[in-house]
């Protein structure tokens, strides 16, 4: 899964096809986990083991399902299978967390099928194939950055325009990752959110060409390209800063990426010695994270905790796409 810093928001279509879009974003140790096992009697079963719930069906059926079920079954319908197959998904964080988990599921399903079938997918296909199954065949609302964070892994600066995706790896030293790990505080705010109603509202606005809305998705463009600067030329304090900014712009995108409990946890963060932070992914709920001073990090995490967050300890990711085989256990 990963964090995405800045420019989330600038990736939601269409704006990334008319102006160019540009998010700063990191892989960290939260996976979306497949197991696939053949089974030759063309029979799928796809089984969460986060919800205990598991859906059986023949290969040729037209079924629709939700959630995790309902991605598996996209992936499966739009490349096929030769015969049966059992499923297993398991995820570090619940859909609408904000950390992309569910585009992590999306890529994990389609790692195991490239690896079973011997697919000669590159990332760059990978990640399209992801973006299409989501976006096109499930019509499922949101932007393009989680599909190409989660299968690169690493830090990245993504681009996005009308025809195509570059994806910029980031040189950071490793002593800053270290740092900036250390400052980095990710809480949980308790909360999950539909981020298909704030998208839907956001993409409105826009097409009226909404002056506050037009204005906050340029001026996040600006903000990730500094705060990637900032990044490279280890001025971590001014990172932390382009997040604070970040946040206030995003909070223009919708009225509902924040809400009172939010805000309040967010402020009271800051009082205690937060330089800056965001809640990660469309808004409404959660994860919050916060760039920290140094020596006031353990009081931020005491004040964040009392009013109901929950402090998460994570490290930087720099794999992608992981698969591997083994023999039948």
């Amino acid at each position: 899964m990963r964090l995405s810093f800045a420019g989330g928001g600038t990736d939601v279509p269409p704006y990334p096809e008319r102006y160019g879009g540009v998010v700063l974003a990191s892989t960290i140790t939260r996976y979306a986990y497949v197991s696939l096992r053949p089974r030759a009697d063309g029979i799928v079963k796809v089984q969460s083991l986060d919800h205990d719930v598991m859906a059986k069906y023949d290969v040729s059926d037209e079924d629709v399902f939700e959630g995790e079920r309902q991605l598996a079954d996209g992936v499966l319908h739009h490349f096929g299978i030769p015969d049966g197959a059992d499923i297993f998904l398991h995820t570090d964080a619940p859909p609408g967390s904000g950390l992309g988990s569910s585009s992590a599921m999306t890529v994990a399903i389609i790692g195991a099928l490239r690896h079973w079938l011997q697919l000669p997918l590159t990332s760059y296909e990978t990640a399209d194939h992801a973006v299409k199954i989501e976006r096109v065949d499930l019509g499922i609302k949101g932007g393009l950055q989680d599909q190409y964070a989660t299968t690169f892994g690493g830090f990245n600066l993504i681009e996005f325009g009308k025809d195509r995706v570059v994806v910029n790896p980031l040189r950071v030293e490793r002593h800053l990752v270290r740092e900036l790990q250390y400052r980095l505080l990710l809480c949980y705010t308790g909360k999950t959110r539909l981020t298909g109603n704030i998208l839907s509202r956001q993409i409105e606005r826009y097409e009226r060409r909404e002056k506050e809305v037009v204005q906050a998705l340029q001026r996040l463009k600006e903000i990730t390209v500094e705060a990637k600067n900032a990044l490279l030329m280890g001025r971590l304090d001014d990172f932390g800063d382009m997040l604070n900014h970040s946040w206030m712009s995003k909070k223009k995108l919708d009225t509902e990426i924040s809400d009172p409990y939010l805000d309040e946890m967010y402020e009271l963060a800051r009082k205690r010695g937060a330089i800056g932070g965001e809640i990660v992914g469309a808004g409404g709920g959660g994860y919050l994270l916060l760039y920290c001073q140094f020596d006031r990090r353990h009081l931020i995490a005491e004040e964040v905790e009392r009013v109901g967050g929950k402090v998460v300890e994570f490290s930087f990711e720099f794999r992608g796409l992981q698969t591997w085989q083994v023999p039948e256990l």
